[in-house]
């Protein structure tokens, strides 16, 4: 059970961090605070490692024996993202999801947090600080965006989907093929921006899907807490929900309903 005076007190952690570390570097970035990690569309800044430092320190502050996942710890050392399988509750951190569009000085940015235990994520944080948006949900309880209800609703009959996808340089031939079963009539893909935001934006019902061909925890596990307390759905190609450990069949859709879940999943089901 999670107490809402913790959930009080991770939002305000999560804006702390995001105002003393991101914020103040927002459309203020010099050329040497960028760096290229796997290559020049996977960028890091002094205010994702700031962030995600900020937040490692006040979380498990917060909430003593627990653990940080995080994706700038984890790419300096990859074998801490065993923690997630591990017994000790785990704070899965993307202290700036949407790098690029950071860099770049575009709002469509945010920070991702999500709380598991026992490998199930009981919580998780949205903050689109440029957007003014801080999306909320805890399991069983529901979601919210600036303290109002979230609901996810469903497609209007007859209607397009309309689906954030991958982005090309981010998939391999085979998901590459899978995703363009997305390519048909009554659906409209697109390549996805920030993780987070897409998810938020099928728990607001202004997007009908996600379909993601990569899986690390930090860009997922917070979004599809928030579609399914919203009232959506997420399942693999094979059907399975998809576990914050690994092991999930890809590429993988999250929805704001489950006809619609099932839709997107039998196309990509059907290549490959």
């Amino acid at each position: 059970m999670i107490e809402n005076s913790l959930v009080a007190a991770v939002e305000g952690a999560v804006r702390r961090a995001v105002a003393d570390e991101v914020m103040p570097r927002y459309q203020q970035l010099a050329a040497h605070e960028v760096v290229e990690k796997s290559g020049p569309y996977d960028l890091v800044t002094v205010a994702d490692r700031g962030a995600e430092e900020h937040l490692t320190a006040s979380l498990t502050r917060l909430l003593p024996g627990s653990v940080v996942v995080g994706e700038e710890a984890v790419h300096a050392d990859p074998t801490a993202y065993g923690a997630i399988r591990g017994a000790a509750p785990v704070w899965i951190v993307d202290p700036v999801d949407g790098t690029r569009q950071f860099v770049h000085g575009e709002p469509g940015f945010c920070t991702l947090v999500a709380l598991a235990v026992d490998g199930r994520v009981q919580a998780s944080w949205t903050y689109a600080p440029a957007l003014a948006e801080m999306a909320v949900a805890v399991r069983g309880r529901g979601a919210t965006l600036n303290g109002v209800p979230l609901r996810s609703g469903s497609p209007a009959p007859g209607s397009a989907l309309r689906v954030a996808t991958s982005h090309p340089d981010y998939t391999t031939e085979d998901q590459k093929k899978a995703l363009r079963a997305l390519e048909t009539e009554g659906v409209l893909p697109r390549p996805c921006g920030s993780a987070g935001l897409e998810y938020l934006a099928v728990a607001r019902g202004e997007l009908e899907a996600v379909a993601f061909s990569w899986e690390l925890a930090w860009d997922h596990a917070a979004g599809l807490l928030l579609v399914e307390e919203a009232g959506g759905t997420d399942r693999t190609r094979t059907g399975e929900r998809y576990r914050i450990a690994g092991g999930n069949t890809l590429p993988f859709t999250a929805a704001r309903d489950e006809p619609t879940a099932e839709r997107v999943r039998a196309l990509l089901a059907a290549e490959g």
